[in-house]
């Protein structure tokens, strides 16, 4: 008798029964889609999965998906996802979050993540903005923005993850558009496959806070240059960027942080030992 092969995982199948509640035309929609495309690309068992996710619109994902899920608290989504990755090596670990969770309460988790170079990837959904909460604005948010809650603007720098993530030692860092779902697939599905940290920042515009945001389809634009694994020219490119160059950027070889895998299981009676007064 001939052995049935089983036929390659669809994008469905890597989608809960929960119907996303985002708002009409959010690029999250097509985040999600892009992320269970680049888990069918790969052919990775759900079961082998798990996605990680701090507080936002876009920290829902993970009820998104039928994988493992975690839907940690705000900014510690990193933290949460370096400790399963390092506990369960075998797992391949995707952390989402947005540009308040990230680059705000979770600023200092960020740094540190890229520089330990732990192997899992880590998807940043930006839109300028902090949607859940109303519109205020958020550590990307251009200085001049003028909103109710801003009159005028905040004034303030904007912070640039894409600067931050290679100056801190991430090994892959790259930007998608949501609107680009293929794109943004197999861009995801690189950042899982290169070993060590890897970073994407992934265009999601807020259209009802941010309205405007529909015209980033008409900015974005291929990178003019490929990938490079020497920082020093990445660091170039990345402070002459005008914030729409869509792509891999960097690819880095930094040997990953070691992981050990361990039966992962204890017996009951040795931890009330180790615990015990």
């Amino acid at each position: 008798m001939n052995d049935v092969v089983a036929p390659p995982p669809t994008a469905a199948a890597y989608k809960s029964d929960y119907k996303p509640i985002w708002c009409p035309g959010c690029g999250d929609y097509t985040v999600l889609n892009a992320v269970t495309r680049a888990f069918a690309q790969l052919a990775l068992p759900p079961h082998q999965i798990a996605v990680v996710s701090g507080i936002g619109c876009s920290s829902r994902i993970p009820a998104y998906t039928s994988c493992y899920g975690f839907h940690g608290v705000h900014g510690r989504s990193l933290a949460a996802g370096t400790g399963l990755k390092v506990a369960r090596p075998d797992l391949t670990v995707l952390v989402a979050g947005g540009d308040g969770d990230g680059y705000s309460i979770g600023g200092n988790h960020f740094l540190h993540a890229c520089r330990r170079n732990v192997d899992l990837t880590y998807i940043v959904m930006d839109n300028h903005v902090y949607g859940m909460t109303k519109g205020q604005a958020s550590p990307t948010t251009e200085p001049d923005w003028d909103n109710k809650l801003s009159p005028g603007g905040t004034g303030i720098r904007a912070f640039h993850p894409l600067v931050i993530a290679l100056a801190s030692g991430a090994n892959f860092v790259a930007r998608a558009f949501s609107g680009d779902q293929n794109g943004t697939a197999d861009i995801i599905a690189k950042a899982i496959r290169h070993p060590g940290f890897s970073f994407v920042e992934i265009l999601s515009p807020c259209v009802t806070f941010r309205p405007e945001q529909r015209d980033w389809k008409n900015h974005v634009h291929p990178a003019s240059v490929e990938a490079t694994d020497d920082p020093a020219r990445a660091a170039r490119r990345i402070m002459t960027d005008d914030g729409f160059n869509i792509g891999v950027l960097y690819q880095g070889r930094r040997t990953p942080y070691p992981l050990k895998m361990g039966s992962g299981q204890a017996a009951v009676e040795s931890l009330e030992t180790e615990f015990a007064p």
